[in-house]
This record gives C-alpha cells, structure tokens and sequence, in this order.
C-alpha cells in the first residue's frame, strides 16, 4: 500500500483513475479513506481519485502529537503537494471538513473547489465535551469495541441503521470503527473535541463551495450546515434527506448526483 512520510507521520493513500483533474478526499473521525469508495467509483473514470488516512487513522501510523485541526491541515497540504495535484477539488466529510475549510482560509492557491459533508464551522459544543470524553476514556484503556454501539447512531442515520437489508453493511462499519488503532484514535478524538473554530474566517472563501448534510446527521446538525452556507458567498446547499453523519455511505446516489451537478459547473 503506498504510503508518504508526511512531517512526522506515515500517511496512507490511494489513488485511482485519471483526468485532468484531482479529488482528494478527506475522511471524518473513526474513519478512513474508505468513507467514499462509492464516490471513488463513480469518478475515477474521469477524474484522479486520491484518498487517505489522517495520522493515528485507518492504516497511517500513530504519531505522538499532531492531532490538532492545525497539524492535519499542513499534512493535508502536504500530501496535495507531495503528489502534485494542485488545484485540487477537496471533499472533507466532518473532521475532513474541519481541514477543507481551513485550506481554502490558509492555501486557497492548493484548491479548485471545496465540498463540505455532515460538518461544522464551530467549535464543538459544549454540552457534548463531556460524553465524548468519557467514549474516549473507555476506548482508550478497555478498547474501541466497548464503545462501537455508543457511537454507531452518532455516525450514522436511523434509516441506514434501522433497514434489515443493509444490517450486513451496518456490522462492516461497525468492525472497521472498532478496528482502529485505539491510542492513535484517542488522540484523534482528542484533537477533535478541543478544535477552535473559524466561523469568523468563512468569508475568506472565495472558491467555489458545496455543502452537503443528511438531513438525520445529529453530530453536526443541519442548522450548522445553514450556517456555514449563510456565511460562505456563493455557496450551495444539498440536504439529503435519511441520511445521517455518513451520507457518502447512507445514501450514496444522493451524495454523488449532487457532487457530480457541482463538479460539471467547475469544468475549464
């Protein structure tokens, strides 16, 4: 698998098709690059295809700091970098648009175009600190399997978790949530709950934005999703409805119409 050494972690990535143009896809927390294999499918005929895995994620290595927003914005633009794909089409799925929003503030020069799903331009609120930690405190010392059942309905929408005839689907996630490294996500969580915001920041965002939210999402709420679209100029915004906090999985036939209607309007 190939793999980049990026400051100080070895990251994971994968890259599939070709075309003029590149999408690098950036995961959300307990995730990996696998989070947008529908969309990866349905573009790499026409489109490069890059995902990877934030450091202490999936298959790239667990590092000793550097989970911070700020950190994995300068491996993100180390990566487009490192691979020459610049400008890129970013799509960042939350903790993924958390590092989206901050390229296009800090290297708009590094992107084409920025595709938000299920994310939030605010620091994580207050009322849910407290639980998060306690979910990672359990994951960290007794394992990430204790803690899958808490966090299944946090990532994904009752409808998906709900239908008998995806119930093989929904244990896959499940096992690959539970499967990461638990000290490399624990760090990650942390990295997470302790963000700061940029709100303030959105309207230096000059480059074309689609924002996307299910319309179940209860981690970032679709008020969040408004509010980044109030504040982004000339953004657009996609509800899908029954999705929840993973839409690219939940309702993939949404999520790629809508990505595929923005993308024809950034044709050169």
């Amino acid at each position: 698998m190939p793999k980049l050494q990026i400051n100080d972690a070895e990251i994971h990535y994968e890259e599939q098709g070709t075309g003029p143009e590149t999408i690098v896809f950036a995961h959300g927390l307990l995730m990996s690059g696998r989070l947008f294999a529908n969309q990866v499918n349905a573009l790499k005929d026409r489109y490069r295809c890059i995902t990877f895995d934030f450091r202490g994620q999936g298959q790239s290595g667990v590092t000793a700091s550097g989970y911070d927003m700020e950190t994995l914005s300068e491996d993100a633009a180390a990566l487009i970098e490192a691979l020459r794909c610049a400008p890129c089409h970013f799509m960042g799925l939350s903790m993924g648009g958390f590092v989206g929003m901050r390229l296009a503030i800090r290297r708009p020069e590094l992107l084409k175009s920025l595709v938000l799903l299920e994310t939030s331009a605010d620091p994580e609120p207050q009322e849910n600190i407290g639980r998060y930690r306690l979910l990672n405190f359990v994951a960290r010392w007794l394992g990430l399997k204790l803690v899958a059942d808490r966090v299944m309905p946090i990532l994904f929408g009752q409808k998906f978790l709900n239908d008998p005839g995806r119930a093989k689907e929904k244990e896959q996630w499940r096992a690959r949530v539970s499967a990461n490294h638990r000290i490399g996500i624990t760090r990650a969580v942390k990295g997470v709950i302790e963000r700061a915001g940029v709100y303030d920041q959105l309207d230096r965002i000059r480059i074309p934005t689609l924002i996307i939210v299910g319309d179940q999402d209860v981690a970032t709420v679709p008020a969040k999703a408004e509010r980044m679209h109030a504040r982004i100029r000339g953004s657009k915004l996609v509800v899908i409805p029954g999705a929840g906090h993973s839409s690219t999985v939940e309702e993939p036939a949404a999520v790629n119409a809508a990505l595929e209607a923005f993308l024809g309007t950034q044709a050169n």
